[in-house]
Formats: C-alpha cells, sequence, structure tokens
C-alpha cells in the first residue's frame, strides 16, 4: 500500500494511524501546489480530487477521504484496538467523533490558512472553534482519550487539528484538558516517529 501525504496537512491522521498500526507501506509525498509527487507523478492521476490523504490499495485502487482510511487501516489492524468493531455502538460514537472533527473543526479552521480571508470572517470562525473546543474539552473530562481511556483512529484527527490551532495562533488556553490531551498524545512513541518522518520529509 502507499500513502500519499503532504507534511502538516490532514494526512498526518492517517499517517499516524498506520505507524500506530503497525501496518508496512510506503509513504508518497506530495506538492499539492504543483500537484506532483515526490517521484513526479501527476497527483492528480492518483486522486482527481487533487488532495491527500489518499491510500492506494495493494489492487491498485484508490481509497480517498481521511475518516474512511483510517478506520480502513484500523480495521487491517484490529488487534490494534485503533477502532471498536464494526456495527457495534462504539464504532458508532468513533464515526460521530471523526464527521464532528470533519466538519465541525476541521473545515472551520480551513479558512484561517488563507492570508486572502477577511478579519471579520477570520474572527467569526475563530469564535466558532471555541465553541467546538469548549464542548470537546468538556467531553474530555475524566478520560485520557476521546473514546475513554484507550487511543482512537478520531485521537490521531483531533490531534491533528490542535497542531493547527497552534500554527494559526488560535489561544487554547481557556481549555488546558485540550493541551494536556495535546501533549499525552505528542508523547506517544509512534506519533514521535510520524512527526520526524514528516519533518524530514518536508526537509527533503
Amino acid at each position: 500500500m502507499k500513502l500519499y501525504f503532504s507534511p502538516g496537512a490532514c494526512s498526518l491522521s492517517p499517517h499516524i494511524v498506520a505507524r500506530e498500526a503497525g501496518i508496512p507501506m510506503d509513504f508518497v509525498k506530495v506538492d499539492l501546489r504543483q500537484k506532483k509527487t515526490a517521484d513526479g507523478a501527476d497527483f492528480n492521476a492518483i486522486n482527481a480530487k487533487g488532495y491527500v490523504p489518499a491510500l492506494q490499495l495493494d489492487d491498485g485502487s484508490v481509497l480517498t477521504e481521511g475518516a474512511a482510511i483510517v478506520q480502513y487501516l484500523a480495521d487491517r489492524s484490529p488487534e490494534s484496538g485503533l477502532a471498536p468493531k464494526a456495527g457495534t455502538m462504539e464504532r458508532y460514537r468513533l464515526q460521530e467523533w471523526l464527521t464532528f472533527i470533519g466538519t465541525e473543526i476541521h473545515k472551520q479552521m480551513s479558512p484561517l490558512f488563507s492570508p486572502a480571508t477577511p478579519d471579520d470572517q477570520r474572527k467569526a470562525q475563530i469564535e466558532k472553534l471555541n465553541k467546538r473546543y469548549a464542548w470537546t474539552a468538556a467531553q474530555l473530562a475524566g478520560k485520557q482519550y476521546l473514546m475513554g481511556n484507550a487511543f482512537s483512529v478520531a485521537d490521531a484527527y483531533m490531534f491533528v487539528t490542535l497542531t493547527w490551532a497552534d500554527l494559526l495562533k488560535v489561544d487554547l488556553s481557556d481549555w488546558p484538558v485540550l493541551k494536556e490531551y495535546q501533549s499525552r498524545i505528542a508523547g506517544r512513541a509512534k506519533v514521535q516517529e510520524t512527526l520526524a518522518a514528516e519533518r524530514a520529509a518536508k526537509a527533503a
């Protein structure tokens, strides 16, 4: 399998999951501006959507969208415990988290990356995010991770959005539980391994 990624992008989530699950795979860096892979291939020919992540399976087919990819990887390695068993209420809770992170945090942050976003819109986006952070912090009370005391694919995704908050200088100081949670995930050995790999890929 091949995971097409761009350092620091939302593909960091399945990158973490692949390493946490211990699944052998090739990691292929993508230049999202040029739509080229590190070896010069046309990324649009691999994923016509033009963005990462994209997972090329052994049969040559391609799976896209981070929430789908992380669940696929978790199911390939059930012993990793990264996702509850399909069909259980716990699995639907995981999907609930993945949907919330994708639509209510990830996409709300997107305008903040653009220097063309007007200040009033930027302020409105941050106000929306703050409400989501407050809710998330309340859910984390008394828990190590989003689903309880076990790390899941949802935590990998949430972690990525929290790193973006740091990058974008979104103030999370009102919710120390979120900073503690972020630090807890950052301290995981496979997360450290993934971050180091992405730093090296960015520098290459």
